[in-house]
């Protein structure tokens, strides 16, 4: 599976349902190199009730599992039996915040494929909106059955 994908297509690769399912569209995939994806941020959002009711703010955490998500579309399309697997994460390196994210902003998710050994993937994550980076981290996750307990 390469080049884009719809939300239709990213289910069958991710294991993740609303209200978790934190990716709209992937626009580009190299599959266990590169990915670019998207996330439209709408006022709509579970999240948004209590972080923070009068100034709504995308929490960072979300952030980072919206890049992980991405990353977890590249990792898996490449792989056969990839219906069995999902991606967890490990680690979380070099994170920053350099901007808030608020309804109505897309952000445009950037993963690089740093390393992979095994079971194991270092990928960097760089979050964008209108073109400023928002975000950035290092993530270690590792590739397991679904059902598998850790």
């Amino acid at each position: 599976m390469e080049g884009r994908l719809n939300v239709e297509q990213i289910k069958e690769v991710l294991p993740h349902r609303y209200p978790f399912l934190l990716v709209d569209r992937i626009l580009e995939m190299e599959p266990g190199s590169r990915v670019v994806g998207l996330k439209n941020v709408t006022i709509t959002e579970p999240c948004f009730q209590g972080h923070f009711p009068e100034q709504a703010v995308m929490p960072g955490v979300l952030i980072i599992e919206a890049m992980a998500q991405v990353g977890a579309a590249m990792v898996l399309s490449g792989r056969q039996g990839r219906d069995g697997l999902a991606l967890y994460l490990m680690a979380l390196d070099d994170v920053k915040f350099r901007h808030p994210v608020v309804p109505g902003d897309q952000l445009r998710l950037e993963m690089t494929m740093l390393r992979e050994k095994q079971k194991v993937v270092r990928m960097r994550g760089e979050a964008f909106v209108d073109g400023t980076l928002v975000a950035e981290a290092e993530i270690t996750a590792a590739i397991y059955p679904r059902r598998q307990a850790l």
